[in-house]
């Protein structure tokens, strides 16, 4: 059955209830949680679980797979005193998690003009809590291509667009257009995907946390673009404030 992913219902929760399921080397798998763990090229949460009045650091998160079932272990500083069974609370470093969901969103956008203008798709990517980078497959290095793509991104981010998570069966959404934008690989193999779409902008499979509004990302600023190869150009960028 594997891990309970909370945040995939609600980006916003900041804290659960959960109980110990298995207790490894590293830290504990639990039922149901609402860190989300490195995927999808977004940064894991960071945070702390406690139990029986004791304290314990969430130093990462992880998925790990047993058979078709996906489990979330939570790496922490210590084990001591956990075990099967045992009732905890989480809470994230919501500051983290936040920054990390409005340049998922940011990410979104222009992974969804870059693919519009210029038929790029994503071939790397990387969204840590201070800024992200992707790798887009297109021959050009004229900078200012770059800048207006964040440009018309910026643009999309000031409309306020209300951003729409649901789930729809796999084969339904792997006929939409654009629904995968990554260049070399494809959507988990579930019966039904998680679909994040910003209307008139963007639709996609992601399983990962999001802003519920456009308007949250702030502003996209583009830090720097380099070459990486005749169809692999790398772009930097932020959001303020």
């Amino acid at each position: 059955m594997g891990t309970e992913l909370l945040y995939q219902r609600d980006s916003y929760l900041k804290e659960m209830n959960a109980e110990v399921i298995k207790v490894t080397d590293e830290g504990v798998i639990l039922d149901r949680t609402v860190f989300h763990p490195r995927s999808g090229g977004v940064a894991n949460d960071l945070g702390t679980i406690s139990a029986d009045g004791r304290t314990y650091e969430v130093r990462s998160v992880r998925i790990v797979r047993d058979g078709e079932d996906a489990y979330v272990l939570h790496v922490l500083d210590t084990v001591e005193g956990l075990k099967p069974g045992v009732k905890v609370h989480g809470v994230i470093d919501w500051g983290r998690r936040y920054r990390l969901m409005r340049l998922h969103i940011a990410a979104h956008i222009l992974s969804a003009i870059m693919y519009r203008e210029y038929g790029a798709l994503i071939t790397g990517g990387d969204i840590q809590p201070d800024k992200a980078k992707d790798d887009f497959s297109i021959e050009s290095m004229d900078k200012s291509v770059f800048e207006d793509a964040v440009r018309k991104a910026n643009d999309v981010v000031k409309q306020g667009i209300e951003v729409k998570v649901y789930w729809l069966d796999r084969e339904e959404a792997m006929k939409i257009e654009g629904i995968v934008k990554l260049a070399s690989k494809m959507p988990p193999n579930l019966k039904r995907l998680r679909i994040v779409e910003i209307p008139g902008v963007d639709i996609q499979a992601d399983g990962g946390p999001h802003v519920r509004n456009t308007s949250e990302v702030g502003e996209i600023k583009l830090l720097k673009v380099e070459n990486k190869g005749r169809r692999r150009k790398r772009i930097y960028y932020t959001v303020v404030p």
